[in-house]
């Protein structure tokens, strides 16, 4: 398989807030990247993984001013957590900067700088909630309310995470400060605004036609923002305000949303500093040499900021935009929200302090799709998979035959294996293409197949047999065991990326570092092996149960009056629903079977705008099985969010002929009395498109 041409390769994260700890739901992102760094450097690309800490904000001087000391004191603390955090889980940034730099306020005024000169910029009195108890205006996540467009309650002043709308503080209905449980009053205060409205063309043809962007998510983007003007972008705020103060307009100070995404510049200018290179070089439109890619990595909540906001900077700045921006879903655990009164609220260093990160790793890998599904952390499937694939498959072929060749090395020629490494090898492209489309998940797969061929090999060889019948044996005994850790070795590279521990323990074992993908396409013979060490342990439920226990703790009480927290205790056990709809009359088993249910993939989602309630659907059955439905679940859905979801529909309902279309089918869904929306089902994972509930 000859190698593709060198690329160069700039990727992000996005940046870690410094007013919280690493858990559970942000490794998703990090582990996702880099392993996507990992595999390009193993492919012998030019890769540059760059992050930083987004330091700026209302939130970091509430605390600092709590805490009883300076900003700069707290996040320095944070930076060291955070770095910490990462590295125990073998995330390797190339640098790791900080929002609050001198980089970043130059890169800042030379973005503004070019907005200004393009008549982007305008100022104008709005209306600010202000804490009169705090005595400071609330930035966004300062404030909660009712959703001024779909009415769901409990929601933060920039964004309705039921519907995705975005709005400013003073929009919300029936307002509450969460600095003091208070309503603020509302001032008037001058703010400085960035109007996108004039970059409209640019950013309708360059989310449909750029290629980087997932055609669901630009669908989304079409239907939600670019159908009517774009609002201009607030991004300004006034004192108090921790940050950059504007430096042609005093008393101002740069929003955090302008800063933070300008601070993957700066992150990729101190990186050229110290190696030799120019900005120019990674974000410049032009110059020589091969040009550069920029991927971001982000997920699902801040897909407008990506989307929209920052390519319009990046133009205005005649800045390149990015290659790609892949958004994931985001993390429950045991099929919920993260909660801290289950314990599944996790923090990074707790994982660290009793499970092996490395299994995490895995287990993320194996769950991410390259789309923006939500990935479920299920426990007790977590304690099955990595202990079935990577202690007894992966790591069994090695613990089962190396200590057979310590003495004598790999066979002097590699042994016929009826084709197994060659299969294997041939599997490295489609492998490879996983990888590059962010499917580690079919790149799991595919590498564990090639697992059970190999321990399928060993079984039926039996080496602790021909160990058993002495001198006549040994020639068969140290082939068979050549092939078994020649096959453990290319495994051990397919899973480099994601698990680089291992392949530097399979490097030790035999052959040395693994530094290249096309190490999978040939065998190694007549080399030593070194004494065999263990390399991974089973998970043991022990260990689960010790972080469920030390996670554990009360839930944050609610921040607006009678409602509830985002991670509040369900109370569906309270039997509140089911008094409210009593089951049904019994019906036979012949009745139920008449009910066709399957399982189903939702491949588009888009509003119906005359309609109240419906959201229409097309659903996928399998091949080219695809039927649309009308669903009542308008405003407790996201339409992007719903794309590549599984659900269960009822498949042989008779067609409805509405108003609006055809609906050919019905989506299954619960609600009830006193619920607070609409919760569609999903199957369990590995369910197919097609299967039926029996």
């Amino acid at each position: 398989m000859p190698s593709p041409p060198r690329r160069r390769i700039l990727v992000t994260s996005a940046l870690p807030y410094a007013n919280g700890h690493i858990h559970l739901g942000h490794l998703v992102e990090y582990i996702q990247t880099d392993v996507f760094v990992r595999f390009q450097r193993l492919r012998g690309h030019e890769c540059v993984y760059v992050c930083a800490d987004d330091t700026h904000g209302t939130a970091i001087m509430i605390r600092a001013r709590a805490e009883g000391r300076s900003e700069r004191e707290l996040i320095a603390e944070m930076r060291a957590a955070h770095l910490a955090d990462f590295a125990g889980f073998q995330v390797a940034f190339d640098h790791y900067g900080s929002t609050d730099n001198p980089a970043n306020r130059r890169l800042c005024g030379e973005v503004w700088q070019a907005l200004r000169t393009k008549g982007l910029v305008v100022s104008r009195d709005v209306q600010q909630l202000f804490d009169a108890t705090a005595g400071t205006f609330l930035a966004d996540r300062f404030v909660k309310g009712t959703c001024p467009r779909c009415r769901a309650a409990d929601q933060y002043g920039d964004t309705c995470e039921q519907c995705g709308a975005t709005y400013s503080p003073a929009d919300l209905v029936d307002p509450v400060s969460t600095l003091s449980g208070t309503r603020p009053e509302v001032r008037s205060a001058e703010h400085l605004f960035v109007t996108i409205e004039a970059l409209h063309g640019f950013l309708a043809e360059w989310t449909r036609s750029s290629g980087a962007i997932d055609p669901r998510i630009a669908n989304y983007l079409a239907g939600h923002f670019l159908g009517e003007p774009l609002r201009d972008w607030d991004v300004s705020r006034p004192a108090p305000y921790f940050g950059f103060e504007i430096p042609d307009a005093p008393g101002h100070y740069w929003y955090v949303w302008f800063d933070a995404p300008i601070g993957y510049l700066a992150a990729t200018a101190e990186w050229c500093e110290a190696h030799d290179q120019t900005l120019e070089s990674w974000w410049g439109r032009g110059g020589d040499g091969t040009p550069a890619e920029i991927h971001h990595v982000i997920g699902k909540d801040i897909v407008y900021f990506h989307t929209l906001f920052w390519p319009a900077m990046l133009e205005a700045a005649g800045l390149a935009l990015p290659t790609k921006v892949r958004v994931h879903g985001f993390l429950t655990v045991n099929g919920q929200k993260m909660s801290k009164s289950r314990g599944t609220f996790v923090l990074a260093r707790t994982w660290l302090d009793h499970v092996d990160p490395t299994a995490l790793r895995y287990y993320y890998a194996s769950k991410l799709s390259g789309g923006i599904d939500d990935l479920d952390l299920n426990l007790d499937e977590f304690l099955a998979k990595v202990n079935a694939d990577l202690v007894g498959k992966v790591v069994n072929l090695a613990s089962r035959t190396a200590r057979w060749l310590e003495p004598t090395g790999l066979a002097a020629t590699y042994p016929d294996d009826g084709g197994l490494f060659a299969q294997a090898a041939a599997d490295g492209a489609e492998i490879a293409a996983a990888y590059e489309d962010g499917d580690f998940a079919r790149a799991m797969r595919a590498i564990m197949l090639a697992a059970d061929r190999a321990n399928a090999y060993v079984d039926a060889e039996q080496p602790w047999k021909l160990a058993k019948q002495g001198p006549e044996a040994a020639g068969r005994l140290r082939d068979v065991a050549s092939v078994a850790l020649n096959l453990f070795r290319q495994i051990a590279v397919y899973l480099a990326p994601v698990l680089p521990g291992l392949a530097e323990q399979a490097g030790a074992l035999v052959g040395g570092p693994i530094r290249s993908w096309d190490e999978s396409q040939t065998p190694l013979a007549g080399l030593p092996v070194a004494p065999f060490t263990p390399l991974m342990k089973r998970i043991e439920r022990s260990q689960i149960d010790a972080v469920l226990a030390a996670s554990k703790g009360p839930e944050p009480e609610p921040t607006t009056p009678g409602g509830s927290s985002m991670d509040a205790t369900p109370t569906a056990d309270s039997g509140e629903a089911l008094a409210a709809e009593p089951l049904a009359a019994t019906c036979t088993i012949d009745d139920f079977t008449k009910v066709d249910l399957r399982v189903a993939r939702i491949v588009a989602a888009e509003e119906v705008p005359e309609a109240k309630k419906l959201l229409k659907l097309t659903i996928s059955l399998g091949g080219d099985a695809t039927r649309t439905v009308f669903a009542g679940i308008k405003g407790f859905h996201e339409p992007a969010a719903l794309v590549g979801r599984l659900v269960v529909v009822v498949a042989n309902l008779a067609p409805r002929q509405m108003k609006f279309g055809l609906s050919e089918g019905m989506v299954v869904a619960a609600s009830g009395a006193g619920a607070a929306g609409v919760y569609l089902l999903s199957p369990d994972s590995g369910a197919l498109p097609g299967m039926r509930l029996h």
